[in-house]
């Protein structure tokens, strides 16, 4: 390794005046100027280098939460497809019990004027309302009434829906 050493004079003679002026500083100047210096150069990090490292992190920060809430409405949303569902075909009572089956639902359809009535003893609310969300896009039963208590158990949930079709 090779080091080369250039000689410049215009810096020589800019660091002998230097050391002629701090040598001409009493103790308490150079105190006083050592501690500025300490001090612009503290100010310089956190403002040159801190802050700006901050907010670009913050920024970004904010930019992940936006791009996963994007990406979990994208997944949410399904794909965009131009097929259609199968339709269920079918008395009313037999589509809602092959449906009910499906998402683990033990049911008791009743027939009644204009439409089913079902009766859902115990189930989870997500299955339950994934089951009426199925019936909707791949029947023509629509809900006319829905009653829901909540049950004992947490995520538990008894219901009577009345469908017309």
């Amino acid at each position: 390794m090779r080091v080369i050493v250039t000689y410049l004079p215009t810096l020589d003679a800019a660091l002998i005046r230097l050391d002629n002026w701090w040598g001409g500083l009493s103790r308490r100047e150079r105190v006083l100027l050592s501690i500025l210096g300490l001090l612009l150069a503290g100010v310089v990090l956190i403002y040159g280098v801190v802050k700006p490292l901050q907010s670009a992190r913050a920024e970004a920060v904010a930019d992940i939460r936006t791009y996963e809430t994007l990406s979990a409405r994208i997944r949410a949303a399904g794909t965009l497809t131009t097929t259609r569902t199968q339709r269920r075909q079918g008395p009313p009572a037999q589509v809602v019990s092959a449906s009910a089956s499906g998402f683990g639902l033990a049911v008791g359809p009743q027939v009644v004027p204009g439409g089913v009535r079902v009766i859902v003893a115990d189930a989870s609310y997500d299955s339950l309302m994934a089951w009426l969300a199925d019936l909707s896009a791949t029947s023509d039963l629509r809900v006319r009434g829905l009653s829901i208590q909540r049950r004992p158990a947490a995520g538990r949930v008894s219901a009577t829906v009345e469908f017309v079709g």
